[in-house]
């Protein structure tokens, strides 16, 4: 079967929504400008002979309507010949882009694809008013209701904390360890190696700005749970709302060495899954534990694994049923909590941070494993390529 490689990724600072430093950005042009940056940074590779534009979105609304990965690949400047389609597995958006163009070159349909991620819940707009739900799926009093598809995200954390019982303090501790990490790989440099500044205005935005160099237990212990008394998930041990795009240069092995392009990794599989929407946030389990399983792997294998951090109540559980070591090899540049979660963005995002964080370590194989709204989980293992 043929082999799929990455050549390369990168992606832009991640803004805070509605009051940061991307706020001002269309998310069609935050993305065509990184998948624009990509292949200028692979000259080998005529932007003729790419195959498909996959860009993976979860709110196609506003200035994310219409056909994205389409729009997105005509702004980068890419010819008419190349198409372009739009993907939405809500936050795993663009890691199912990813696991498409992997499927696509292993069916031997294509042998060079961009996959882009991308969203700014600044300028998305609405996807849906509350009149358009489906009733058999918002109304849990009806005898011919079906499953809590709706449910707010936050609420299934609150469940899954119960569940497990993961206290406040533990989930407090948890965000005090992300905001950590990100700001030392901030600060150190590391997330230079991945990020496209972005110019905005008479700027240019070369930063997250979610890590805080300040954070203590203390403030986070100070801040009002949102569901208030009683509550245990904070805007603290949450991940906020974000702008933010990545984008990804995938490829067979094959025409990789014909043009002389260096692959960073090799795609070995990836893995979906479905549980209870109100559960959702414990999705990487049965997806990493499916995955490794096909692969005939455990997760002492691993050398760094990036889990979304939805929220500190979901990722402690998932470390502690798949035996993740926190210390050893978890979001070793810290995860969303600090940086944030533009959800089309962030599988693509996390893979790029994946490589990053390998290099760095001198690792060979990572797993970038997400929780999805609506009751879903999804992992990817790469190999790096030194």
């Amino acid at each position: 079967m043929t082999e799929t490689v990455i050549v390369d990724a990168l992606r832009t600072p991640i803004g805070r929504a509605h009051k940061g430093s991307l706020v001002d950005v269309r998310p069609d042009d935050m993305a065509a400008l990184v998948v624009d940056e990509l292949l200028r940074r692979h000259p080998e590779v005529p932007r003729a002979s790419v195959d498909d534009v996959i860009c993976g979105v979860s709110t196609a609304a506003g200035e994310q309507a219409y056909n994205l990965g389409r729009i997105v690949g005509q702004l980068a400047g890419l010819p008419n010949t190349v198409p372009g389609t739009t993907v939405n597995r809500f936050c795993a958006s663009s890691l199912q882009a990813l696991r498409m163009a992997h499927h696509a070159v292993q069916a031997g349909e294509g042998d060079t694809f961009i996959v882009s991620g991308v969203e700014s819940v600044t300028r998305r707009g609405s996807a849906f008013e509350a009149r358009d739900l489906n009733p058999r799926l918002a109304d849990r009093s009806r005898p011919d209701f079906v499953s809590d598809m709706y449910i707010a995200m936050i609420e299934t954390a609150e469940r899954v904390a119960v569940q497990y019982g993961v206290s406040r303090q533990d989930m407090d501790e948890f965000a005090l360890l992300s905001q950590s990490r990100a700001v030392a790989a901030r600060d150190d440099g590391s997330f230079a190696r991945e990020i496209l500044p972005v110019p905005v205005g008479g700027t240019v935005v070369e930063r997250d700005d979610g890590p805080r160099p300040g954070t203590t237990l203390a403030k986070l212990a100070a801040l009002t749970p949102v569901q208030g008394d009683g509550g245990r998930v904070t805007a603290g041990n949450a991940c906020p709302m974000n702008d933010g795009a990545a984008a990804a240069l995938v490829m067979s092995a094959d025409r990789a060495a014909e043009l002389g392009a260096a692959p960073r990794a090799r795609v070995l599989g990836s893995h979906v899954t479905g549980l209870a929407p109100e559960a959702m946030g414990l999705g990487p389990i049965e997806a990493t534990r499916g995955l490794l399983k096909r692969l005939s792997m455990t997760i002492t294998d691993i050398d760094v694994v990036e889990v979304n951090e939805a929220f500190a109540a979901q990722v402690l559980p998932v470390c502690r049923e798949l035996g993740i070591d926190i210390a050893g090899q978890l979001n070793p540049f810290g995860g969303a909590i600090a940086l944030g979660h533009p959800f089309g963005m962030t599988g693509v995002r996390m893979v790029t941070t994946l490589l990053n964080g390998l290099q760095a370590r001198d690792g060979s194989l990572g797993l970038a494993t997400l929780c999805i709204g609506g009751g879903q989980g999804m992992a990817m293992i790469i190999e790096r390529v030194s």
